[in-house]
């Protein structure tokens, strides 16, 4: 690894594609970009998506996606991680494989389950998988109240039932989790909750009125790794992530017929056109 390559943050991405551009390793890469990190993909699946659904994806051979973490990790180098759409208990099982072999460190996990539309993109069977394999070498893991319920065994739907997911998530073996709160009902609130064993902190947000919120966790999760990557302490990484997804869903973008993706480049200025 030469010493240009390691000038500035590395980060990877292993998650799956989306055609749309607004989720998946598209808004990652947007984040990563953003944040003045280096980003890097280990493509999972490739979706057909829009605004408006996924209509199908294809899954990449799981020993393709360890070999592209593997290539990645023993040439360029990796100074955090994330992991999106796994789809599958084969894929789960080679990615979990790859990043304890190559020792990745600070990786995040954003458990995804189904899209924003409600359609599945992981396998029924692949969940166990992902509690069991994947969680434990999580340096964070980010459900949403869907996939707490998933990880926890419970249903999770008020904030006292997200204290009780984010000490269950936890005690499977991630370093810490955020439990993410846009999606209780009756608050105004988009309140999500850290805890690390030692430490749980409500982590304020304020909820923006917009349908377009296409991308959150995936821009949610990626500029937590990027934090991690420049250095930033979890908690701190965590509140400036936070920070940056809300700004993100403030300026989101009403294209399509659907449900239009945040925006993680809001940062850049565009030229109007002439």
């Amino acid at each position: 690894m030469s010493t240009a390559s390691a000038a500035r943050p590395r980060v990877l991405s292993i998650a799956g594609s989306d055609s749309g551009g607004g989720a998946g390793i598209q808004a990652d890469l947007k984040t990563f970009s953003a944040l003045g990190v280096f980003g890097m993909t280990a493509i999972t699946a490739v979706t057909v998506q829009n605004t408006k659904g996924v209509s199908g994806y294809e899954q990449l051979s799981p020993q393709s996606v360890g070999d592209q973490i593997r290539a990645v990790v023993t040439d360029i180098g990796v100074d955090a991680a994330k992991t999106g759409m796994l789809a599958s208990a084969p894929i789960v099982e080679a990615v979990a494989e790859a990043v304890a072999d190559t020792r990745v460190p600070n990786v995040v996990v954003d458990p995804v389950f189904v899209s924003k539309h409600g359609h599945a993109l992981l396998d029924e069977d692949a969940v166990d998988a992902l509690r069991n394999q994947i969680v434990p070498l999580a340096t964070l893991v980010t459900p949403n109240l869907s996939e707490a319920t998933g990880l926890a065994g419970f249903r999770v739907d008020s904030r006292d039932l997200m204290e009780d997911a984010a000490e269950a998530i936890q005690a499977i073996g991630p370093r810490a989790v955020l439990v993410k709160g846009g999606h209780l009902e009756d608050t105004d609130r988009a309140d999500d909750l850290f805890f690390d064993g030692d430490r749980l902190v409500w982590i304020e947000g304020e909820r923006i009125d917009t349908p377009h919120t296409h991308g959150t966790g995936c821009v949610l999760s990626s500029s937590i790794a990027a934090y991690l990557a420049r250095g930033e302490a979890l908690l701190d990484a965590v509140r400036l992530g936070k920070r940056f997804v809300t700004d993100a869903i403030r300026h989101a973008l009403p294209i399509g017929e659907g449900i239009g993706p945040v925006d993680p480049l809001f940062g850049v200025r565009i030229s109007p056109r002439s």
